[in-house]
């Protein structure tokens, strides 16, 4: 399975493999070693389905070359597009929406048997909280709070892909995460299209504050990470919980995606600069050494110069841990997508570019008043004579990392106090000192 975009979608992957393992197929690491192989696929921007498009292809090549026998494609791109996918790419043998994906086992034994399958039943048959085969390494996963969303961001695609918001109950959630914590995992990633929306749909309220708390009695978890949460529904008491209870982590991914009050209106978001940075300052006067991660969208209909310029001054006065940055991509079917003003791709490219050259300034500076600092690292690899790991500071996979040495064989998925000496450009350089 080749798994692309986001970590939900990387979750229903899992489950997919599970019930494969389950009923006789073999996973293997390797296409040259596989008989068939599933591309489960992002259709979120541009960019992402321009790299499904390429994997799909990729996989068509060793197809057409005898080395495997069937192709699958699953996922957003597949929900999204559906009778269009297999019209333009005949290679595939079966295109199905995330509503089919309980019944992979089957499409996958009629793929092998040159029965082509184009099937996208309704989008709640998705499963929530299926047994799944974690794909990540053994001491970190992601725990899946819920899937769709309400909240119709203006130039999001999302809710007509995924789906109105479904969440699990949280006796299942607890059940997941005893169950990975008895298998290794330390570490546990909450996701979800909006974790701080958890419990308003099962019980009237928000819950994730109160989900935090039972997750942290679980032997075995020693960080617990929060991802995608929207600042109009960060409450006291999720403030306070990230405070006071150890094991969560001074981290939050919050994406912002813009300050401008009207940028954010068209976005059919709320707030404006001076709400957001009451709100990040709330945050970081009572949590202690917080880090904040955030995402910004550049070139939105109707962003002027001055609205960009506003938000490069919200980034340099906010001085965010980690950002990240990706242009307007004009999706059909969104309201964005018919909206006036829309900025010319050269102008996006640039403000891109602006962006993240004034978030290295502040990285650099951040890291440099790192060094002297000892900080509780996780070792999630070995790069020649030297280990890679992670602070509290850090998200496996999208955000940077610490490489340090040691005087000692340290095993992978341990916990090390790591003193900071240097740092090249993101990354902290280190050695280990117990």
């Amino acid at each position: 399975m080749i798994s692309l975009g986001c970590p939900k979608n990387q979750v229903d992957g899992e489950i997919m493999l599970d019930k494969l393992n389950k009923n006789g197929f073999e996973i293997v690491n390797l296409i040259e070693d596989a008989d068939i192989v599933i591309v489960n696929t992002c259709g979120f921007i541009e960019a992402a389905k321009a790299e499904a498009i390429e994997a799909i292809l990729e996989a068509a090549e060793y197809k057409k070359a005898g080395i495997i026998s069937a192709l699958v494609v699953t996922g957003c791109l597949a929900e999204r597009y559906q009778d269009e996918v297999m019209k333009e790419m005949p290679e595939i043998d079966a295109v199905v929406g995330i509503g089919a994906d309980s019944d992979i086992v089957k499409i996958c034994k009629k793929a092998l048997s040159g029965i082509k399958t184009n099937r996208f039943p309704d989008k709640c048959n998705l499963p929530l909280d299926d047994e799944r085969l974690v794909s990540t390494p053994k001491h970190w996963a992601y725990l899946k709070l819920s899937d769709g969303c309400d909240n119709r961001c203006s130039y999001c695609a999302i809710p007509a892909i995924r789906g109105g918001y479904r969440e699990r109950a949280m006796e299942s959630i607890i059940s997941e995460a005893r169950g990975l914590a008895e298998n290794g995992v330390k570490e546990l990633i909450l996701v979800a299209q909006d974790t701080t929306k958890y419990g308003i749909s099962l019980y009237g309220e928000y819950r994730l504050a109160a989900l935090l708390k039972e997750l942290c009695k679980i032997d075995g978890i020693e960080w617990i990470r929060l991802f995608y949460c929207y600042p109009d529904k960060v409450t006291d008491e999720l403030i306070d919980v990230i405070a006071s209870e150890e094991k969560v982590c001074s981290y939050i991914d919050i994406p912002l995606q813009h300050c401008n009050g009207k940028i954010l209106k068209a976005m059919n978001r709320s707030g404006n600069y001076e709400s957001l940075k009451a709100l990040l300052l709330k945050m970081r006067e009572r949590i202690p050494d917080l880090a904040l991660r955030t995402t910004f969208m550049v070139g939105f209909p109707g962003e002027s110069d001055e609205d960009f310029e506003e938000l490069c001054e919200f980034v340099k006065e906010m001085r965010f841990e980690k950002m990240g940055c990706f242009e307007f991509s004009p999706e059909e079917g969104t309201p964005a997508f018919e909206m006036s003003r829309q900025v010319d791709e050269n102008t996006k490219k640039r403000r891109f570019e602006l962006l993240m050259d004034t978030q290295y300034i502040i990285t650099e500076k951040a890291n440099k008043s790192r060094i002297g600092r000892v900080y509780k690292v996780i070792v999630d690899g070995r790069e020649g004579d030297s280990y890679i790991g992670r602070s509290y500071l850090d998200s496996p996979e999208i955000d940077s990392g610490i490489l340090f040495t040691s005087d000692k064989e340290l095993e992978i998925g341990c916990f090390v106090d790591v003193l900071i000496t240097d740092f090249i450009g993101y990354d902290l350089i280190g050695e280990c000192i117990n």
